[in-house]
């Protein structure tokens, strides 16, 4: 899917009507937004499948499918966008109605320049303030890594990403050894400060924007590698283990288990979820076992 980079909001204008159309394409391009333009709901469909949009500006009443089917579909679909519904005067909808649908917002047509502005205005804001705050949830305190309710949600979409694009895709689970000795010798504060900088050696031994790093709670961490060979993953995560070693915290050393996450379509994607996650913990176990202060690759 095709992704805007300017910074600029990219907004979605379905209506049937040739004019108004085009109207709404000058006056939401006006207001500096990169418009979209969509003659009816089927076409807004095979735009929305193709470009990822912030918002949808669409119309009520358009023939093949109109804006509340349309609404249902983007709610089903495309969760990260959201719809304003248009309306003409004599129309009976009520505003309780397209919210009560899904809709963030709703407008009388004619449309007025400032009522739009003030409304597209609102509505990027709010989504900036959510998107804001559901980072905040995703974000462990400590480490500034992702979260456990960050990996639930991501490991997933990943699994099916890599299956989709057909890409490899690999799971390292990691765990620092003798870390409890070290908390009771070194005292809480201490650990944390392991914790901080096994976060920081994860941050800087990974590909940026492309590898997702993870502290799942207490000592464990994982990492997700898309893109690339089993020996290409085992190198990075052994890039961890050697800056992690380098930093010599007090006999505290690493077990990591990689695998690789391929997707079996003979389970439903939770089972083949949790299958796969069981490998991993098998894997750095294995490690553990091994003498610990190593990497075990199943792939």
């Amino acid at each position: 899917m095709e992704e805007h980079g300017d910074g600029a909001a990219t907004i979605l204008v379905v209506d049937d009507d040739d004019l108004v159309l085009k109207t709404l394409n000058v006056l939401v391009s006006t207001l500096g937004y990169r418009c979209l333009s969509a003659a009816n709901g089927l076409e807004a469909v095979d735009i929305l499948r193709k470009t990822k949009c912030d918002i949808v500006l669409s119309d009520l009443m358009m023939p093949q499918m109109d804006g509340i089917e349309l609404l249902k579909y983007i709610i089903r679909n495309h969760s990260d966008t959201d719809v304003i519904i248009a309306t003409g005067y004599s129309e009976q909808t009520s505003y309780a109605d397209v919210i009560k649908a899904g809709a963030i917002d709703f407008i009388k047509k004619p449309i007025d320049q400032a009522e739009l502005e003030a409304k597209l205005a609102r509505a990027l804001r709010e989504r900036y303030m959510i998107r804001k705050l559901e980072a905040l949830s995703m974000c462990d305190g400590l480490t500034s890594l992702l979260n456990r309710r960050a990996f639930d949600l991501r490991f997933p979409r990943e699994v099916e990403r890599a299956y989709r694009q057909n890409y490899r895709l690999f799971l390292a689970m990691i765990d620092i050894d003798n870390f409890k000795e070290y908390n009771d010798t070194h005292g809480h504060d201490e650990g944390d400060k392991v914790l901080i900088a096994l976060g920081d050696i994860m941050k800087i031994s990974t590909r940026n924007s492309v590898d997702l790093c993870f502290r799942l709670g207490g000592d464990e961490f994982a990492v997700l590698l898309p893109q690339t060979t089993a020996t290409q993953a085992t190198e990075i995560v052994q890039r961890i283990l050697l800056r992690y070693v380098e930093s010599d915290f007090g006999g505290t050393t690493l077990s990591i288990g990689i695998i690789s996450c391929s997707r079996d379509r003979s389970l439903p994607l939770s089972s083949d979820i949790a299958t796969m996650q069981k490998r991993a913990d098998q894997a750095m176990y294995d490690a553990k076992h091994s003498g610990k202060n190593c990497v075990v690759c199943r792939v």
